[in-house]
């Protein structure tokens, strides 16, 4: 990406232009951003050609046919119009590596990728031609490789590197070696010419070479029209199931959905798109797009130019992140206006006690924090958060002695709290709004209208709501403003509070009806979905995100792969030969730590092997907090009737440490721990108890 030079807009329609994403004979194609943060490739013709009105309204008229496609296999038009006599056309921004960039930095693929690449780009074209349409101009430089898999570009669409296909009025875009014969010859096209094509992207895929090579652009073009395709590198049981798709004569080439049966991926093979160095590629990609528009829409309020910025992201002409230039404008931010984020508070750490089988004393309380039986706690660095205590709102309270540090009374307690980098805390007021307050201090910070119902989650650049009337909802971080609002294909208003979490690009949410659902965090689409998680017996789902993987616990504990929700694998607890849901658990140090019954268990989080069991007991549905060399869940008492006690173990030698009664008849407990601290809530009274090195 190039900074813009002299001459060049800095907006066109909603779009402020940020950078040069390449350019061609016909025009420029820049990389803008909207006001509600949405991303897009800007197609412009240049001002000579734009005086030519029958080209300029062909620009815009062929992009805006093109908008009636509808397939998630192409690049999606956002708009085409004329500003003050500069034509546009505004297209989803793609982020991941052209098919030929794959190729030349990775090598041919493997056949489970060309499977997975030919079933997608096959039924896209399926869709393109039911549209009405035909591409024309299939060709590795047009096939863009997402984290989500092929997307098809420069259908009235535009792609950084490639400039623009379209040509004076009258000819049609043929790339060497591409085109089928009859648009070589200058003849009526129909939807077979697209198979032609996909036939050569599919042996330039596999073999890492061109199907008709010559030495200049007649040679390359008379091979097409006469001559036989390369197919000597292609493995033999695949070479005819392709090689049909070359055939000279239109109406032997097969249609979309006979390749697709004919070349259908293994199962699972989708997942091929989230693992190896492709994967890793389209990441860095991604980090770095989401790095440069994060800062590019923080730098209004001063720092870095844009043009600076950008001339230290851009490389070689693709976009990458360099670390010293990142850290350098980070630390530079500084504070200035509502939506920069504050630096987080240091965590206090508690020293630690001596592990004995005493009853050790508590640091504070127990204090009246909470209603008896609803609201919750959340700690946060130096205070801990309760919502829905007798005074509405949110109150926070110091977590060296358990006073009271400040109150914010406009927050629905039943819509939840999430914070944002441990620095700013967000919550729902009584309007919809989100509302938000320096985690250690208070100080309102910034607002947004959201008609918000519940929080869900937060990552990076957004905060996600689900709204009054069951949609999904982006807010984001840097503005306030509305990033995008779908309606998912699951109900998000009914009795359950969904959970969310989000990271990785990815929205997770849970439902109370068992159900997953995973949605793109650039633009809400869904990217997978679990129909048949459904807990046994009362437990809710609650996912947390672990690098690269969901966990989901419910009536098995699974993890699953963030980009495609593929299994990585799964724990089944049964009791006495029934089975039990795995309750709320806890990931630390890539350990998670869950109750199983009369056990707590701790697995790998890569692979899911046991790798601790604590002593025996009776932990049933019991959240696990782990402190110090601390492992502490609530266990009933065995053989002393109703009541409840909270063991502490040891992580190094799986003994107990110590046991504390919990008061009778409490109605609520709940246990959560920070800075060598535990926080046990008993009712509406909570408690701060040391831990054990």
């Amino acid at each position: 990406m190039k900074p813009l030079g002299t001459g060049d807009p800095l907006r066109l329609g909603p779009y402020r232009l940020l950078g040069v994403l390449g350019e061609g004979g016909m025009g420029k194609v820049y990389f803008g951003q909207n006001s509600f943060g949405g991303k897009a490739a800007v197609k412009v013709l240049h001002p000579e050609l734009a005086h030519d009105m029958n080209l300029a309204q062909r620009f815009v008229r062929e992009a805006q046919v093109a908008q009636s496609v509808t397939s998630a296999g192409v690049a999606r038009v956002l708009g085409a119009h004329t500003d003050g006599g500069r034509p546009w056309i505004a297209t989803e921004f793609l982020t991941g590596p052209t098919l030929d960039d794959a190729i030349r930095n990775h090598g041919p693929l493997d056949e489970p990728t060309l499977r997975a690449l030919a079933s997608s780009l096959a039924r896209t074209l399926a869709e393109i031609h039911a549209a009405g349409l035909i591409h024309r101009d299939l060709k590795p430089a047009n096939i863009v490789l997402t984290s989500a898999g092929p997307r098809v570009i420069d259908f009235g669409i535009a792609r950084p590197e490639h400039g623009l296909t379209l040509t004076t009025t009258g000819q049609i875009p043929v790339t060497p070696g591409f085109g089928a014969p009859e648009q070589v010859l200058g003849r009526r096209v129909g939807p077979a010419a697209d198979m032609f094509s996909l036939g050569a992207v599919l042996i330039y895929a596999i073999t890492g070479a061109q199907a008709f090579t010559g030495t200049h652009v007649a040679a390359v073009q008379y091979e097409v029209v006469h001559g036989e395709p390369r197919m000597d590198r292609v493995p033999p049981h695949l070479a005819p199931l392709i090689g049909p798709c070359l055939a000279k004569d239109p109406a032997h080439r097969p249609t979309p959905g006979q390749l697709a049966a004919a070349l259908a991926p293994a199962r699972g093979t989708e997942r091929v798109w989230g693992h190896g160095p492709l994967a890793s590629d389209i990441k860095e990609r991604e980090a770095a797009i989401h790095h440069l528009t994060t800062v590019i829409t923080a730098s209004d309020s001063g720092g870095m130019s844009r043009r600076r910025l950008l001339t230290a992201l851009a490389v070689g002409g693709a976009v990458l992140t360099g670390a010293g230039a990142t850290a350098w404008w980070m630390g530079n931010r500084g504070d200035s206006g509502p939506y920069a984020l504050p630096p987080a508070a240091d965590t206090p750490m508690a020293d630690p006690v001596a592990a004995t089988d005493g009853n050790p004393k508590p640091l504070w309380g127990p204090v009246q924090l909470l209603d008896e039986q609803g609201g919750g706690l959340l700690p946060v660095r130096d205070v801990v958060l309760a919502v829905g205590a007798a005074e509405a709102g949110v109150t926070a309270y110091s977590v060296i002695d358990g006073k009271r540090r400040w109150h914010a009374p406009d927050p629905v307690p039943a819509a939840g709290i999430i914070t944002m980098s441990d620095a700013l805390v967000a919550a729902v007021n009584k309007k919809g709004d989100i509302v938000t307050f320096v985690a250690s201090s208070g100080q309102a910070r910034w607002s947004a209208p959201a008609a918000a119902k519940y929080i869900l989650a937060a990552d990076d650049s957004a905060v996600y709501v689900v709204t009054e009337n069951g949609r999904l909802r982006g807010i984001s971080r840097s503005d306030g403003s509305i990033l995008w609002t779908v309606r998912p294909k699951v109900l998000l208003d009914d009795a359950f509070r969904p959970r969310g979490v989000a990271g990785g690009s990815r929205l997770v949410i849970a439902t109370g009806e068992g159900r997953v659902l995973a949605l793109d965090t650039a633009d809400g689409h869904e990217v997978w979905k679990i129909d048949d998680h459904s807990p046994v017996g009362q437990t809710g789902l609650d996912p947390v995100l672990h690098k690269d993987t969901v966990l989901i616990n419910g009536a098995t504990l699974t993890a699953r792969n963030l980009s495609d929700g593929t299994e990585r694998w799964a724990k089944t607890n049964t009791i006495n030969g029934e089975p039990r849901p795995t309750p709320p658990f806890l990931v630390q140090d890539d350990t998670v730590y869950s109750a199983q019954g009369p056990y707590i268990l701790a697995f790998d989080a890569t692979d899911g092997t046991e790798v601790w069991r604590s002593p025996k007991g009776s932990f049933l549905d019991s959240p696990v907090v782990v402190q110090g060399d601390a492992v502490c869940a609530f266990s009933s008492k065995a053989g002393e009737g109703k009541g409840w006690e909270l063991c502490a173990m040891s992580r190094r030698d799986n003994k107990n440490v110590w046991r504390r009664p919990l008061p009778k008849d409490a109605g609520s407990y709940w246990l959560l721990g920070d800075g060598n601290r535990l926080f046990v809530r008993a009712g509406a009274g909570v408690t701060a108890l040391p831990v054990f090195a």
